[in-house]
């Protein structure tokens, strides 16, 4: 008993000296953002009790705060960002400044201790191994006609499979799911599952397990301290995390077995050969798990970004049935019947393109990026930020900011075409859906492929209606990634596919 009052003085006493070293600092004369009210050890934790989600809590705090404004999650300084002036500052102008990683107890889990890109901590190994898996990817890619094969011959194979469910209610989550890993598998291992296979069905189980619990600011990564006491989601994520690892391993060995120099079938060989080829790679100490954990990387959010952004993407065409019909009236008349949309249609098809951006800024996969840290002591603005601040950019503020974007909270494709007619990527310079920079999202350019032919051949053969006029939920469920809530749709063959007797 003595012990554990002891301990829980010395506690005490770090988390009063760390709130009066913070509190005295502050007085020195710079400028810091405006705080959340704070309390020692626990920090802004109970001014921030809600049931809004954290990204649409975080942007109506601007009313009081400002738009850059600061909070205490326990010990830990954080910085807030709502628009793309300071957003810019942070993620271009500053960009290595900003450019670190904040360590917390589920993302090392996830990463075997940030050995990944995504989480992993900024400094020359990173950079190498970033670098690297450019030149594997450049490697391996052989162009994007490759890489635009591998997903019509998925669509084709999602569009047979919607057939068989014609006029039926129909989650079509799975069969997106499916389509998007096999693209990534094919990449990653030069593999691809067939409909119901158990590993396949395993998979989807420790994704979403993996999505429920990482990097959502829990009690355990705002006190590392907790993981000494029981705790479920801990251990569902561990459970999650150790069969995914089974998979990697299993590719792994394969792969390293049968590696050669004369033969690059897939990104999973071809950073195996850069290893075997580069002197460096050893230098900085870039080991198995670092192979691994890039490979993690790019098969996990691969796979859940795209889905995710699919599955917003259908929610709000069967809220919006009038964008549904205006894409397939452009469909029908800039591709026809007698092929099917390639990437080389997408100037062609700029309504089509506009609504996978609306769709990217109204609801972003990711509404509060990944934290940055502050690697040394910098600003924002005319505001101090201490080195180990913690900087959030909230996605969703800059992409729903009424200075930027006429009625944000309304879906509006036409936002993103010009007065000629033409697709605009960025009306807004607060338009920022991979992030920018140093950290900007390695699968950009093949989301960006996925999303544009996955849903041009969808809407090309099938018209998708609620059942029993229910409409998906618009709100979201927040996680790694905001998701969407579980719906059901009704997918039928149009008229005039029908009526010619064609399948596929």
């Amino acid at each position: 008993m003595t012990l554990i009052l002891s301990v829980l003085l010395i506690i005490l006493g770090l988390a009063f000296f760390s709130y009066w070293r913070f509190t005295t600092r502050k007085q020195s004369g710079s400028k810091y953002p405006t705080s959340l009210p704070s309390l020692p050890f626990i920090g802004s934790l109970l001014f921030m009790r809600n049931h809004k989600l954290p990204h649409v809590f975080f942007n109506s705090l601007q009313e009081k705060y400002g738009s850059l404004y600061s909070l205490k999650m326990g010990p830990h300084y954080m910085v807030i960002v709502n628009n793309h002036q300071h957003a810019k500052e942070v993620l271009l102008k500053k960009g290595k400044i900003f450019a670190g990683r904040p360590r917390t107890i589920t993302t090392d889990i996830l990463t075997r201790n940030g050995k990944d890109i995504a989480f992993g901590n900024y400094s020359p190994s990173w950079k190498f191994h970033r670098k690297l898996v450019h030149s594997a990817l450049s490697m391996f890619g052989k162009g994007s006609l490759a890489i635009q094969n591998i997903i019509c011959r998925e669509a084709a194979s999602m569009v047979e499979t919607l057939i068989n469910f014609q006029d039926n209610p129909i989650d079509m989550a799975p069969e997106l799911t499916r389509a998007v890993t096999n693209v990534v598998c094919s990449l990653c291992f030069n593999s691809s599952y067939k409909r119901g296979d158990p590993e396949f069905e395993s998979m989807l189980l420790y994704s979403q397990g993996i999505v429920d619990t990482v990097a959502k600011d829990s009690l355990v990564d705002i006190f590392p301290w907790l993981k000494i006491f029981p705790n479920k989601e801990l251990d569902m994520l561990k459970k999650c995390v150790n069969l995914r690892d089974q998979l990697l391993l299993k590719n792994f060995s394969e792969h390293k077995e049968a590696c050669s120099s004369d033969e690059v079938n897939d990104l999973m060989a071809a950073l195996l050969n850069a290893k075997l080829k580069n002197q460096q790679f050893q230098e900085v100490g870039l080991t198995d798990d670092y192979l691994l954990m890039t490979v993690g990387d790019i098969f996990g959010a691969g796979v859940e970004t795209t889905t995710t952004v699919l599955k917003w993407a259908i929610a709000y065409l069967l809220h919006y049935p009038e964008v549904q019909k205006k894409i397939q009236e452009e469909l029908d008349t800039k591709i026809g019947f007698e092929r099917q949309p390639v990437l080389s249609d997408r100037k062609s098809l700029p309504y089509l393109e506009a609504t996978i951006s609306e769709v990217l800024r109204i609801r972003p996969v990711s509404p509060l990026l990944i934290p940055h840290v502050a690697l040394e002591d910098s600003s924002i603005a005319e505001y101090t930020i201490p080195k180990g601040t913690r900087v959030i950019i909230n996605l969703w503020s800059l992409h729903h900011d009424e200075k930027e974007w006429k009625s944000p909270d309304t879906f509006d494709p036409g936002r993103f075409i010009d007065e000629h007619g033409n697709h605009v990527y960025s009306p807004s310079p607060s338009y920022l859906p991979f992030g920018a920079g140093i950290r900007v999202c390695l699968g950009e350019a093949l989301a960006k492929m996925e999303l544009f032919l996955f849903l041009s051949w969808i809407l090309q053969r099938f018209t998708l209606e609620t059942t029993d006029g229910t409409l998906p939920d618009l709100e979201g469920k927040w996680g790694v990634v905001l998701q969407v809530k579980k719906y059901t749709v009704k997918v039928k063959l149009r008229k005039v596919w029908q009526s010619a007797g064609i399948r596929a």
